[in-house]
């Protein structure tokens, strides 16, 4: 588990002092995949330099496995961020070698013997899916597949944690989602903890388990994404739902309008029609849409609503889960 107590860290620009993290706290479990996702000059990477043990903060605590590694320094401080993998935006790969190679080199650096390195860099060539590749050079690869050799290189020490800061920055779209599945595989199959940062929302909707959202330095929202995107008013929800358009004479058409979000596959596939049938009302999507986060099923709608019972329709999907908001009577139900 990775514990970060009221981080601070400023750096000298002109003789002034830039605030890059404002007493920042958040907790990522082991095993998770955590994003923490922000604009430019937010913070993210600053605090994945704090966390992997790259940059010492001006205050606070960075604990790993509950251990306060800012006491640490020397062989034990070179020993902790050996359980330390990272990625970069641009993966230091050495050209004259082949990719098994360069995968290769952290094994040989620990003294390795050549079957346990063969073995090892074979395993993390599968995990990323270029076992094909193996004696290519990084020349002759994409950016989005060089990135998956970076991750294989940081993994190959057999760390607990592995950053990975802004992972899909300059790979193309088509590429993206191998990079993040190599990353989902390493949690899964491996065990290793994986932070990552993004200036994009829809990174964290494709892999993440928890997010924290930065701006300015400061977490200004922390949670599982699930969790977050059932509070239509916050900012991961803002920025991972469908957007809602409704035009002013299709809501007209209903005695109210009322914004809902379900999630999971049973809400989804389900709550809407029992509750009309139940309840003897028409609920009609007039907005919204479905997405996904990771494999959970997300929906978020606009529904015209028309019966006697509609009250206890409404808090009847309340009740088993729905999150109901926004009830405007009449024409006012269009979207703001």
């Amino acid at each position: 588990m990775i514990t970060v107590e009221n981080l601070s860290k400023s750096f000298p620009l002109n003789g002034n002092p830039v605030v890059a993290l404002r007493d920042v706290s958040v907790d990522i479990q082991a095993g998770s995949l955590f994003g923490v996702v922000g604009p430019a000059g937010s913070g993210k990477s600053t605090l994945a330099r704090c966390i992997g043990l790259q940059e010492r903060p001006d205050r606070g605590v960075v604990r790993l496995d509950g251990l306060n590694t800012g006491t640490l320094d020397g062989r034990r401080l070179r020993e902790i961020r050996r359980q330390v993998g990272v990625v970069s935006t641009k993966p230091e790969l050495l050209a004259e070698r082949t990719i098994a190679g360069n995968i290769a080199s952290p094994l040989e650096q620990l003294g390795l013997d050549g079957p346990q390195r063969r073995n090892r860099v074979g395993n993390l060539l599968d995990l990323v899916g270029l076992t094909p590749r193996a004696g290519q050079r990084p020349g002759d690869l994409s950016e989005g597949q060089l990135r998956r050799v970076a991750i294989a290189k940081a993994l190959a020490a057999g760390p607990s944690v592995l950053l990975a800061d802004d992972p899909t920055a300059g790979v193309q779209a088509e590429e993206s989602g191998a990079v993040l599945t190599v990353l989902d595989r390493a949690r899964a199959e491996l065990g290793v903890t994986v932070l990552l940062t993004t200036p994009d929302a829809g990174v964290v909707r494709r892999v993440c388990d928890d997010v924290a959202v930065l701006e300015a330095g400061a977490i200004i929202e922390r949670g599982t994404v699930l969790d977050l995107v059932s509070d239509p008013n916050s900012r991961t929800a803002q920025a991972l739902l469908p957007a809602i358009e409704t035009g002013r004479a299709q809501a007209s058409k209903y005695d109210r309008a009322v914004d809902v979000v379900l999630v999971g596959f049973a809400s989804v596939g389900a709550l809407l029609p029992e509750a009309a049938g139940r309840f003897d009302v028409e609920l009609a999507t007039i907005g919204g849409g479905l997405t996904r986060i990771g494999d959970t099923p997300v929906g978020r709608f606009r529904l015209g609503v028309r019966g006697e019972r509609a009250d206890a329709a409404l808090a009847w999907i309340a009740e088993r889960g729905g999150h109901v908001t926004h009830p405007v009577r009449g024409p006012q139900g269009v979207a703001a």
